[in-house]
């Protein structure tokens, strides 16, 4: 009995514990935007929208262990590699200009 009663409040923990972090990575994704908008050079701007793309994958993470829902982890690992590539490509044109050689 006592077993249960400590599942159910550990779970009650864990569910408490991830949406207050979905809450977290949604107010700084909403805090790194504007530096995305107001950003002073291009390299600022590229970092922060580098930022906001590992928080929305933090985002969908969280949201998958909040609701159980495996398919938002696969959704996760894909806005990576976009994020990951449109990095490196930004990166590439703002460095020499050219994205492909």
């Amino acid at each position: 009995m006592a077993e249960a009663a400590a599942a159910v409040t550990a779970t009650g923990i864990v569910a408490l514990l991830t949406s207050g972090a979905l809450v977290l990575s949604a107010l700084l994704t909403l805090f790194v935007g504007y530096r995305v908008i107001r950003g002073p050079t291009t390299p600022d701007r590229v970092v922060a929208l580098d930022t906001v793309a590992t928080n929305i994958v933090a985002i969908a993470v969280l949201y998958a262990v909040l609701t159980g829902q495996g398919f938002f982890v696969d959704v996760s690992l894909v806005l990576a590699i976009i994020g990951f590539l449109t990095t490196i490509a930004v990166a590439r044109y703002v460095t020499d200009g050219d994205i492909i050689e």
